[in-house]
């Protein structure tokens, strides 16, 4: 099955094509007119980093523009020779049109409106989409691109995993309602991270576990399991670790995680490992390592560090989110030691080469549990780090 790797080799390689699943567009947007049926309702919708001809953006938010109460639909194309795969073929929607230009078709990006019934058939739907060529390529940074998000309401889409934090930026600082798709290890990228925080962006609904399948283009290298193609040819893979980010308010957010108490946890939680150590106190930090968000303790006061899939049950009524350990995010819970005189060693005993500076400001744990790499001092004193934190404390209850 796919990992995080294809997200991170995405990255990497600027394989940014990932395109989404009509299904999954579906039921993210209908969970918030479950909470709000007026959420879409005489707004402007745009949907940047497109290919609106087939877009499953276009077509669900097309199809949909009357029981949405949309105002106007805006999607964008970005031109087919400014990206890394060049995989295209003219669609006769575009052919077909006294719009249509062979010297443009490849280098301009495209425009698509909704606005009217322009057919006469007494309803707004895809059919009536009105495209022209863009002046420019397409990119969200340019001046025409950004002149339609100042127009826009709600942006949104899967913008290109590399651009995340920039097209995040873009978005925010336009003061903009967004919901689009990102890796859910941004939610610690510095640039992430005090939204969250602040309570000004959050998860959405609709994935909070497993892997979500995307098509992505013909060229595109399949090097990891969980593909396929299809009937029709198309590609398909399987990715982990991806979450919808919004600042669109839907209910389920608000929905308190059940909880035991530490001695309850102790005795019956699911996690054998809790059982036997224990909730164990952070080597730098003033917190206890609570290293599943099920296990959380109710009666626990204090400050505790949790993994980042945390935010997947996040009720910003229940805990107030205090920092995290990505530098620069834990001013009000400050690390209380330093490893530079630590070197790193493999779990067969072996030194990386690295030094202990690797894992400051980490939440580093006493001892080595065999498993991954660990850090050592001269006195031969020994830590390891968890995996990224979030430190919380539960709120008071009136």
């Amino acid at each position: 099955m796919a990992n995080n790797s294809n997200l991170g080799a995405a990255k990497a390689a600027k394989n940014d094509e990932f395109y989404t699943q009509y299904a999954d567009i579906q039921k993210e947007v209908n969970a918030y007119l479950e909470y709000n049926p007026d959420t879409f309702r005489d707004k402007t919708v745009l949907l940047p980093c497109d290919d609106p001809e087939w877009s499953n953006f276009t077509r669900f938010f097309a199809q949909n523009f009357e029981r949405l109460g949309l105002k106007r639909l805006i999607s964008t194309s970005y031109a087919v020779e400014s990206k890394k795969y060049k995989d295209y073929q003219p669609t006769l929607f575009e052919t077909e049109s006294p719009l249509f230009d062979l010297d443009k078709t490849r280098i301009k990006g495209k425009i698509f409106e909704l606005t009217r019934d322009t057919n006469g058939s007494g309803r707004i739907d895809i059919d009536d989409l009105e495209w022209h060529y863009l002046e420019g390529d397409g990119d969200f940074r340019s001046p025409e691109v950004c002149a339609l998000r100042d127009q826009a309401d709600i942006i949104v889409t899967n913008p290109p995993f590399s651009l995340f934090r920039p097209f995040l930026a873009w978005c925010v600082d336009a003061k903009k309602s967004i919901l689009i798709i990102g890796n859910m290890n941004a939610v610690t990228y510095r640039e992430v991270f005090p939204l969250i925080m602040e309570n000004k962006l959050w998860y959405g609904p609709s994935i909070s576990s497993g892997d979500r399948e995307f098509m992505v283009p013909d060229s595109y290298p399949i090097e990891a399991s969980g593909w396929r193609i299809d009937d029709k040819g198309k590609k398909y893979i399987r990715v982990k670790g991806v979450r919808w980010f919004t600042n669109l308010e839907h209910g389920r957010r608000h929905e308190p995680l059940k909880l035991m108490t530490m001695k309850d946890n102790l005795r019956f939680s699911k996690h054998k490992d809790l059982i036997n150590t224990g909730y164990r106190e952070y080597d730098n930090y003033q917190a206890i390592d609570v290293p599943y968000s099920d296990a959380i303790p109710s009666d626990y006061e204090g400050i505790m560090g949790v993994p980042i899939t945390f935010f997947d049950k996040y009720c910003p009524e229940q805990f107030t989110i205090l920092g995290a350990t990505q530098r620069g995010c834990h001013d009000a819970v400050q690390d209380t030691r330093k490893y530079d005189d630590y070197w790193e060693v493999k779990p067969d005993g072996t030194p990386t080469g690295s030094s202990g500076n690797k894992t400051n400001e980490n939440a580093n744990l006493l001892g080595n549990d065999g498993k991954k790499n660990y850090f050592i001092n001269k006195e031969g004193r020994i830590i390891q780090s968890a995996y990224q934190r979030i430190f919380i404390r539960k709120k008071q209850q009136s």
